[in-house]
C-alpha cells in the first residue's frame, strides 16, 4: 500500500474528525427538532451529502430560529 505513504495524515485526520463530528450533531439535532425551514428529508440529505458544509448550511439556514 504505497499510495497511502504520501497522504499527510497529519492535516486530513483532523478534518476528516471534524467533519464526522458536525455530521453526527446535526443528524442528531435534526431528528430532536420539531421545526425546520423546509423538509426535515432534504437537511438530511443535505447534511450527508454535502460533507462539511451541509452541516454548516443546516445550522446556519435549517435550523428555525425563535
Amino acid at each position: 500500500m504505497d499510495f497511502l505513504e504520501g497522504i499527510p495524515w497529519g492535516i486530513i485526520a483532523p478534518i476528516f474528525i471534524i467533519q464526522l463530528l458536525l455530521l453526527i450533531i446535526a443528524l442528531i439535532d435534526l431528528s430532536k427538532i420539531s421545526d425546520t425551514n423546509g423538509p426535515k428529508w432534504v437537511w438530511a440529505l443535505v447534511i450527508i451529502f454535502f460533507s462539511i458544509f451541509g452541516p454548516i448550511t443546516y445550522f446556519i439556514i435549517g435550523r428555525k430560529q425563535g
